[in-house]
């Protein structure tokens, strides 16, 4: 089977990284990859090791741009895959040019509403996604959330809907960070785009209530990432003289290492799928302080592996990081409680066969009815 896995711009990021571990994982002996982005590839294709597996970029320009799915029409023609595996709204419209240039089949996976539509209620977003319905074969949520609200807000029929939470590999050194001595700082960390939509500055704002509590308490913020944000972020941390307790690493090829320095992963983003940051930080042991949004409640328990808070709520957000500060066993508990629940329902290997099987279901199908 030839997939065409197609994504707005091949870059770091959640579902990046999915399609990533899709395309080194899958039976190399059934399946081959085409990795096509709309606008660009990074030195994220790096990580992408599949010895048979090719890049194309169709060089979207900003805004519309009519003339892309004429590009990506003649490119299947040439690339003749039995699916396209689209991710998120920027690619929906793909669904018709896949279908003229003879795909057998697309399937659309939804990671995360579109930015300019956090709460999946702009009406011109839920009509473009039900009139290409019937183009698309199925339907991928990644949360129980996005699936609800495909469901019931975008009246997707059930049928085509399946869901499939994301999953991640069992780091080979996983640790208890909180076994660590005590002679530096608590360590609070972050990993993910420096963009609005994650509201990193609410959580250095968090952070600034912080340390104004607790003045002379040895503590640190990393933020493992970069964006548009990140301007507005140093500035504030200068404004309240927070630059020697925080600091941004820029995008990072490995994150391990980071993970391994943190007591207290923190996510304050405005909405999600199903994060694979959080996840991560859970095999690797560590607590989770995480917004009620998206997909998380599904991965963070209450009181069992973590803390949730609303969004856009700093004072929340900081009393839940002081109280992992002061009660460093909770830390350790909830982070061995975190590391058993991904071993348990969130491995890469139940996501791995999930996608073979919808793929492999959905090519049988269309062989029967030829």
């Amino acid at each position: 089977m030839k997939i065409a896995h197609l994504v707005h711009r091949l870059d770091i990021g959640g579902l990046e990284t999915v399609v990533s571990q899709l395309v080194n994982h899958l039976p190399q002996d059934r399946f081959e990859h085409a990795v096509i982005s709309l606008t660009a590839i990074s030195d994220f294709k790096k990580r992408i090791v599949h010895p048979r597996v090719t890049f194309h970029t169709l060089r979207k320009q900003e805004g519309k741009d009519p003339a892309v799915w004429w590009r990506l029409w003649k490119l299947l023609r040439t690339l003749r895959p039995d699916l396209v595996h689209a991710c998120n709204l920027a690619t929906l419209e793909a669904a018709i040019p896949t279908r003229l240039a003879g795909v057998k089949r697309f399937v659309h996976a939804e990671h995360g509403r579109d930015t300019h539509d956090p709460d999946g209620t702009r009406w011109k977003y839920l009509l473009l996604r039900r009139l290409l319905t019937p183009w698309v074969d199925a339907f991928v949520p990644v949360s129980r959330d996005l699936e609800q609200w495909m469901t019931q807000s975008v009246r997707i029929p059930p049928d085509k809907i399946h869901p499939i939470l994301n999953g991640v590999s069992w780091p080979d050194d996983a640790t208890q960070p909180m076994d660590r001595e005590r002679s530096r700082p608590f360590t609070i960390g972050s990993i993910g785009r420096l963009w609005p939509i994650k509201d990193p500055v609410n959580l250095l704002r968090a952070f600034h209530r912080l340390c104004q509590a607790l003045p002379e308490t040895p503590v640190e913020l990393i933020l493992v990432g970069d964006g548009p944000e990140r301007n507005t972020i140093e500035s504030l941390a200068e404004q309240w003289h927070l630059t020697r307790r925080m600091r941004i690493t820029g995008w990072q090829n490995d994150v391990t290492p980071f993970f391994r320095q943190f007591d207290l992963f923190v996510l304050p983003s405005k909405a999600e799928g199903t994060p694979l940051t959080v996840l991560e930080a859970m095999a690797h042991g560590l607590p989770v302080v995480a917004t009620r949004v998206g997909g998380v409640p599904d991965l963070v328990v209450e009181g069992v592996t973590g803390c949730l808070v609303p969004p856009g709520d700093p004072q929340a957000l900081a009393d839940a990081i002081l109280d992992y500060l002061l009660h460093p066993d909770k830390g350790k508990a909830h982070g061995a409680s975190g590391a058993a629940r991904v071993r348990e329902r969130f491995s890469l290997d139940a996501m791995l066969a999930a996608y073979e099987k919808l793929f492999m279901g959905l090519l049988v199908t269309k062989n029967q009815e030829s």
